[in-house]
């Protein structure tokens, strides 16, 4: 029987997140929502979900001592990062005038300017609602059965920007070309959320169940 421990820091999406995952999951596979250290650290694949403000989200895995816990599991386990989950893997975050992240993935979460026009001369609307092609930039376990160009669900106002380049495991194009996926040994994660994705982020998903880095 292996665990999946989703973080529960207090974010709004995690029960779609738990669902989505019991959806795919065998008899084998538990889910379980954890905002507790030794539950967390014992689970065998992490899932750290999030959708909101950057800043209160740190100060959220902070206060339940759960920001040395996410450091941790990123070194040991299968890492799973959805939206806001991505973006606080970073250094450092343009959102609430500066807020620092966990400096797992080196680079900045940056505001999308909202005053850019599209082709037509529309203004593009804040924030970034709604399906979008993502192309994927390097092979990985977690694409399988996923064509480059799939659709996917996004919903923010912010986007990661890697220092190294080799982070990138997909990017996507709104406003400007932008990151969409990281990859690093045993961590994915994504600025879309694979839980309201429907066929295709079931199946990214199920990877991740099945992932063995």
């Amino acid at each position: 029987m292996q665990t999946i421990a989703v973080i529960d820091y207090g974010a709004s999406n995690l029960r779609s997140v738990s669902k989505a995952l019991s959806y795919v999951a065998d008899k084998k596979t538990r889910i379980m929502l954890s905002d507790k250290a030794d539950e967390i650290l014992v689970a065998d694949k992490i899932v750290f979900p999030g959708q909101g403000a950057m800043g209160q989200c740190m100060n959220n895995l902070s206060a339940k001592g759960l920001d040395d816990v996410l450091k941790e599991c990123v070194r040991s386990k299968p890492f799973l990062g959805i939206c806001l989950g991505l973006q606080s893997l970073l250094e450092e975050s343009e959102e609430d005038k500066g807020t620092l992240g966990l400096g797992i993935i080196s680079g900045k979460v940056k505001k999308f300017t909202t005053d850019a026009r599209d082709d037509e001369g529309n203004v593009f609307k804040i924030p970034h609602m709604g399906w979008n092609s993502v192309v994927q930039e390097k092979n990985h376990a977690l694409w399988r059965g996923i064509d480059s160009g799939e659709r996917f669900y996004f919903v923010h106002s912010y986007y990661v920007e890697p220092a190294e380049k080799q982070d990138i495991a997909a990017s996507c194009s709104y406003v400007v070309d932008f990151t969409a996926a990281v990859a690093r040994d045993n961590l994915f994660a994504t600025q879309f959320h694979p839980e309201k994705s429907q066929q295709a982020g079931l199946d990214l998903l199920s990877n991740f169940l099945h992932w063995e880095p």
